[in-house]
């Protein structure tokens, strides 16, 4: 019985393994140009994601703080669909690469250059997003709930301690990774967003760091912070803004980066390449 008739046409974990393998190599070997649209793309991808959680969240909610949680979460999944069905490089996906690496297919400067391409161009999409939803006014819906609730989300995730923001994003990016591999596992697009929907909306229920979700959500509060100054004052005036600053920006970013690194190639990449992939004795 060959994998198909044993899996019911899913894909079974050995196989899944060399599929992330050889997709590591296509990614490596990537032009520039074309990368850096991508990245682009999935940075953009990931912010609609974000701004359609901080609707669905704000204004308080009769439900209980779980439910609206899991709800978040579901709907933020739209940006790893885009990036998976549409087609996309996210940096935080992208530490499966790991996988082509150890099995020596990818050498040390070719995977750095991917992952530093993606990183930047994520940035740049997330950044172009959050501007555009600035001067859409898209914070004035509901009578100003979601640029509340933009503003509270963008102050706690400065706020977070770095040694925190490692270890959710450590959490975080186990989840991630763990939804780009099961998404290896499908033959179509039901069952592709099927596999991203659990471990993507637990990571957001649970409040686990995402560097790229947040090159969003803290550009997003800082722009509505500085630039309208009189609605801040009408509407969110007793929230604290000490920690909103470029500093409390780049210091989630680096810790929660560092985390999503650690999760992704450790905590998923090298234990399944080590299970599946490295190099075992002959019988």
């Amino acid at each position: 019985m060959n994998d198909r008739e044993a899996s019911f046409d899913l894909i079974l974990p050995p196989a899944i393994a060399q599929k992330a393998v050889e997709a590591g190599v296509k990614k490596a070997h990537t032009d520039g140009l074309s990368l850096i649209l991508l990245a682009i793309l999935a940075g953009a991808f990931i912010s609609l994601g974000g701004m359609f959680f901080t609707v669905v969240t704000a204004g308080g909610s009769a439900l209980p703080y779980g439910v609206t949680r899991l709800l978040g979460g579901v709907v933020f999944c739209l940006g790893l669909i885009l990036v998976i069905l549409a087609g996309a490089e996210l940096f935080t996906g992208n530490n499966l690469m790991v996988m082509a690496w150890a099995s020596g297919r990818i050498s040390t400067r070719l995977l750095l250059r991917n992952w530093g391409i993606v990183y930047l161009g994520n940035l740049i999409g997330a950044l172009a997003t959050a501007i555009l939803a600035y001067f859409a006014g898209y914070y004035q819906m509901g009578g100003g709930i979601v640029g509340q609730q933009v503003l509270t989300i963008a102050i706690n995730k400065c706020a977070i301690p770095f040694g925190q923001g490692v270890a959710l994003g450590i959490l975080c990016n186990a989840l991630v990774c763990l939804a780009v591999w099961l998404t290896m596992s499908a033959r179509t697009t039901t069952d592709k967003i099927v596999a991203i929907l659990f471990p993507i909306s637990g990571f957001v229920a649970m409040g686990f760091e995402h560097s790229i979700a947040n090159m969003f959500f803290i550009p997003m509060g800082w722009l509505l912070y500085r630039f309208d100054s009189q609605w801040v004052q009408a509407h969110v005036s007793a929230l604290d803004f000490t920690h909103l600053t470029l500093s409390g920006f780049l210091n989630n970013l680096v810790a929660v980066t560092l985390g999503n690194i650690i999760g992704g190639t450790l905590l998923v990449a090298m234990i399944y390449w080590f299970i599946y992939q490295r190099p075992k004795e002959q019988a």
